[in-house]
């Protein structure tokens, strides 16, 4: 009796490499593999988002054409985008780094506020053939859609522009794949309450799923973080004429197995991004050190004075763990503050209440805030640190209990009152709750986009008089 093959489609899929591109040579190299071994049945390479990552001085030096240029190289078939992607560049960047990808970017749940249509480097869906199978395929991204908007852009509700895609899509196609940019537990609710998706394909949590979840009809698949991993899913046309997942799990990387002409470009790109970044900002004749130990320090004081100056407010307060080392005395270029501040965190203007700040500079005081690692939310550094201000002055006593510590709190000269509300200069990470989260509770905010925090820094270095002024204590030890 002769066995007739099965219709197969092997489908690779990255997520959340975050311009680790120490990954990207050795990601191609199995993925060549993964070809040749697939050499008698259709391959499909997608990626889930948050591919760049502004942390990197390869990314930040070329403003993400170093990204496309990996993802043509290596062959994607289609792309959606992630916060990274969406959040930490300007609309213009993004087109202009966009502009000579090879495959499609797919994501519907973006649109532009003035048009009211996807970019004109976006697609809603696509649909690709490979051999005899034709394969939909939808993006979505997380709806950060406060912050969108301050760049032009309108985030709206994934599910509702979902299924008026699977509305279009599912009487062309053989296979509909999601790429979802929405973290595990929104993939989960998908696959519960919309029909018609064969496949999700996730990203933004980070989730490593070393066997598909399956919901329905539906399957879902992540590959983890960082490029550390290549998910692989083999879909076969059963008797009843659907496809579906026969089998999926993750591949490791192998950090030896390398694609010469992925390392070659990197070389290239990375030797282009140090001379972009050696642009000068100011010199100075001292250095500003940053107390590694969470204590008061210049250079975290640089910090605070530039989003008071830049917010225009009462106070301003953020975590010293936002540097990652002293500033030294000389030429300060652009690519120095790149790596002494890395991270894609924006200035945010907020209301908040007396009693909270008082509660904050107390948990300033404590080691297990100081000392607190942090990861996801744009933040890039180690550990949150302790509460650099400007605007204010604290008197303090740290063989006092915790929180009865601080003694007396002045703003602008004038003593702190709980009852009272003020306008702060603070950073949206903390409005998530992460890190001092009464900062959270703060009202009538106002996030500022694109810059970042070393943007804000740049501008404080050139400022008349700032280099002084940073060196004025806030913090007040009665010990």
């Amino acid at each position: 009796m002769i066995q007739i093959q099965k219709e197969r489609l092997t489908i690779l899929h990255t997520n959340d490499i975050h311009s680790h591109f120490e990954m990207v040579s050795s990601i191609a190299g199995l993925i060549t593999t993964e070809k040749n071994l697939a050499s008698d049945s259709p391959l499909l390479l997608l990626d889930i988002g948050d591919h760049m990552d502004r942390m990197s001085v390869e990314t930040e030096g070329s403003v993400g054409l170093v990204n496309t240029d990996i993802i043509n190289l290596t062959n994607y078939d289609a792309i959606t985008i992630g916060n990274n992607e969406g959040l930490t560049f300007t609309p213009e960047m993004l087109e202009r780094a966009y502009s000579g990808l090879l495959c499609p970017v797919v994501c519907c749940n973006i649109r532009e506020l003035a048009s009211g249509h996807c970019p004109s480097w976006m697609k809603e869906h696509t649909i690709i053939t490979k051999g005899n199978i034709n394969i939909g395929m939808i993006g979505v991204t997380a709806p950060f859609d406060e912050f969108y908007r301050l760049l032009g852009w309108e985030a709206i509700d994934p599910e509702i522009a979902i299924k008026e895609q699977i509305a279009i899509l599912r009487p062309q196609v053989d296979i509909l794949i999601l790429l979802s940019h929405l973290g595990l537990p929104t993939d989960r609710e998908l696959a519960t309450n919309v029909d018609g998706i064969d496949l999700i394909l996730g990203g933004h949590t980070h989730h490593l799923l070393e066997e598909p979840i399956h919901i329905g009809n539906t399957s879902i698949c992540g590959a983890g973080k960082f490029g550390q991993f290549v998910g692989k899913v083999v879909m076969e046309r059963d008797v009843d004429g659907r496809f579906k997942v026969v089998w999926g799990g993750c591949l490791p990387v192998d950090p030896m197995q390398k694609d010469d002409r992925i390392t070659t470009a990197l070389e290239i790109h990375r030797n282009q991004a140090e001379k972009v970044l050696q642009r000068t900002i100011t010199l100075t004749d001292h250095a500003l050190l940053l107390n590694e130990e969470g204590q008061e320090s210049p250079f975290g004081n640089m910090m605070a004075q530039s989003l008071r100056q830049f917010t225009k407010t009462e106070i301003a307060m953020v975590n010293t763990g936002q540097l990652l080392g002293s500033l030294p005395e000389g030429n300060i270029t652009v690519g120095m503050l790149h790596q002494l501040c890395p991270s894609p965190i924006n200035p945010c203007i907020l209301k908040l209440k007396g009693s909270d700040i008082r509660y904050t500079l107390e948990q300033s005081l404590l080691s297990e805030y100081k000392e607190k690692k942090i990861f996801g939310y744009g933040f890039r550094g180690k550990v949150l640190g302790s509460i650099a201000l400007d605007g204010a002055e604290v008197l303090y006593d740290s063989t006092r209990i915790p929180y009865d510590r601080v003694i007396s709190v002045s703003i602008n000269g004038i003593p702190l009152c709980d009852d009272q509300e003020y306008v702060v200069g603070t950073i949206d990470m903390f409005t998530f709750g992460i890190g001092y989260e009464r900062i959270a509770k703060g009202t009538d905010r106002t996030f500022i986009l694109p810059e970042f925090l070393r943007d804000l820094l740049s501008i404080e270095l050139q400022r008349p008089g700032s280099l002084e002024d940073c060196h004025e204590i806030r913090w007040h030890s009665v010990v």
